[in-house]
C-alpha cells in the first residue's frame, strides 16, 4: 500500500498548516507509542491542542485528527485526550474538511488524498472518497459552512469551532 507518510512532506508545511488553527504538531520517533492515538500503531494523536505524529504516520490520518480538533466544540476541545469523539455529521464534516485542506500542503494534495483514503480503507456510501466528496458530501459541506469554517467556496475561515 503506498500511502503518503509525513515524511513525505518538510515537516514546515505540516507545521504551518496546523498552527494556523492553534494546533501544536509533536513529532514521536518511529516505533514509539504515539500520546493521544485512538487507534494506535502509527495513526495521529491527539491531547489538548497538541498533534502527535511520528514519520511514518499517514498524512490523511494527521489530516484527520486535526479536523477533529478544529471542528468539535470549545467544551470538547477543553477536555481532548485521545478520543474526539463526535457525531455522524461532525464525522463527515471532518472528512470534508481534511480533503480540502489537503489543498493547503505542499507536496500533497486532493487527488493524492482521494487515493490514500480509498487505499487505507476509509469507507463510503457511494464507494469511494472521490465519489462521495463529488456527489454525496453536501450536508458535510453545509456543516462545515453552519459553523462558519469554511465559506461557500471552500475557502477555510482559518478558525476553530466555538460552539
Amino acid at each position: 500500500m503506498n500511502i503518503t507518510r509525513c515524511a513525505d512532506l518538510n515537516p514546515d508545511t505540516l507545521n504551518t498548516l496546523f498552527s494556523r488553527y492553534q494546533l501544536e504538531t509533536r513529532w514521536v520517533e518511529n516505533q514509539q507509542q504515539i500520546p493521544g492515538s485512538f487507534w494506535g500503531e502509527s495513526e495521529a494523536g491527539l491531547i489538548d491542542n497538541k498533534l502527535y505524529i511520528q514519520p511514518q504516520t499517514p498524512v490523511h490520518s494527521a489530516l484527520h485528527e486535526a479536523c477533529h480538533f478544529i471542528c468539535m466544540d470549545k467544551t470538547r476541545r477543553e477536555q481532548l485526550n485521545t478520543d474526539a469523539g463526535g457525531d455522524y455529521d461532525e464525522e463527515n464534516a471532518v472528512c470534508y474538511l481534511q480533503l480540502l485542506l489537503s489543498d493547503y500542503l505542499d507536496g500533497f494534495d486532493r487527488q493524492q488524498h482521494f487515493k490514500d483514503m480509498d487505499a487505507w480503507g476509509y469507507t463510503f456510501r457511494l464507494g469511494s472518497a472521490k465519489r462521495w466528496f463529488d456527489e454525496d458530501a453536501n450536508d458535510a459541506k453545509q456543516w462545515l459552512i453552519d459553523k462558519n469554517l469554511i465559506n461557500s467556496d471552500e475557502i477555510p475561515s482559518w478558525q476553530i469551532r466555538e460552539h
